[in-house]
């Protein structure tokens, strides 16, 4: 199989990282017979430095033209890049955002998987973290109370602020459907988070997604409040496989769930559109002070890198090559040194890459 993948390798650490999930990419297509074609993207601040924006027309459409995109990390230190003295649409964020729209990505998807050898950074008891966890936060990205009208009106003196919550069936049943496909590739168990016994716009939800929920016969479905859940999440993590949510109750709860793992350099992410195409990047950000050392942790790009893998591919044996070797590096008593604990072996960016390859 040939895989044509866009490459934003981004600013601060992003290039190493990437450089890393490219080397363990390109292991996996020798391993499995496949064939690996970069196009290189700019993006972020790094694009402001060749073309004065953080995003050309010309990128957007080298991203549609791939299968999909493997992104580092964006932006710098906002207190003393110049790209931070450029006018809010002209800074590294945009061009995120820019391409988010362009590429119609409308479902986020944070796995959350508490690995036994990082139990000890987990912030919960001991007995909730021995019995482990690995959900998927399935966030609706472009609608919600995010994108309503919005509106603060002066009356009488008093300033009133208004945000409208919207969603209508076609944008929660598009993103039901992808939480139910992912779930076959899982556990077959779907969480619907929703606040049905308050809002209307949850109501629709739950009934949109009791619809969708008819075709996928072989996947479990259980509603939960979200402020259950979010009680949950801290209580018995174990419980979740697929958690499916509309926009602003992931945002919170996919930051909920990813503190519980006990370590952002291990948080891998990816945003999907309505075909298999996928922008796929690690949740931490940029990193600039670190930037050039080789002492980045670059498991969370190629745990990124593993998901473009399953969702985008279709490459399920491929895609647990690379889970498995993170799994094994671990277990060999491996880290980087923002997982380092005493009696592992510290190691380097290139290296951390370099023994992940090997055990592809």
């Amino acid at each position: 199989m040939e895989l044509h993948i866009g490459c934003i390798p981004g600013d601060g650490i992003g290039p190493e990282i990437v450089g890393e999930a490219r080397k363990v990419l390109d292991r996996v297509a020798e391993k499995f017979g496949h064939t690996i074609q970069y196009t290189e993207i700019l993006l972020g601040g790094a694009s402001i430095d060749v073309h004065g924006v953080p995003l050309t027309e010309e990128a957007i459409e080298a991203a549609k033209s791939s299968d999909a995109v493997l992104m580092g990390s964006i932006g710098g230190d906002a207190n003393t890049s110049p790209w931070y003295k450029l006018p809010p649409q002209k800074r590294p964020e945009a061009g995120l955002l820019a391409i988010r729209k362009a590429l119609g990505l409308f479902a986020n998807l944070r796995p959350a998987v508490l690995y036994d050898e990082l139990a000890g950074a987990c912030p919960l008891k001991e007995e909730i973290s021995k019995a482990g966890f690995d959900m998927m936060i399935m966030r609706e990205l472009t609608g919600g109370l995010y994108f309503g009208e919005r509106k603060t009106t002066v009356e009488n003196g008093v300033r009133t602020a208004v945000d409208t919550l919207t969603y209508n069936e076609n944008e929660i049943r598009r993103i039901a459907i992808k939480a139910f496909d992912i779930a076959m590739k899982r556990r077959k168990k779907v969480t619907s988070v929703d606040k049905a016994n308050v809002l209307d716009s949850s109501r629709l939800w739950r009934d949109v997604v009791n619809e969708v929920a008819k075709d996928y016969p072989q996947v479990e479905l259980s509603h939960m409040l979200v402020d259950n859940c979010a009680m949950q999440l801290v209580k018995d993590p174990a419980q979740f496989d697929v958690i499916l949510t509309e926009n602003m109750f992931g945002d919170i709860l996919s930051d909920e769930a990813s503190m519980v793992t006990g370590s952002i350099g291990m948080l891998a992410s990816a945003s999907l559109n309505d075909t298999s195409f996928g922008l796929y990047e690690p949740s931490h950000g940029s990193a600039p002070d670190i930037a050039g050392k080789d002492i980045a942790n670059p498991i969370a790009t190629i745990l990124s890198a593993s998901m473009m893998l399953r969702y985008s591919f279709d490459l399920s044996a491929e895609a647990d090559a690379v889970d498995n070797a993170v799994k094994q590096v671990l277990k060999d008593g491996y880290r980087t040194s923002d997982i380092m604990s005493e009696g592992c072996k510290k190691v380097g960016c290139r290296e951390m890459g370099t023994l992940l390859a090997e055990r592809i």
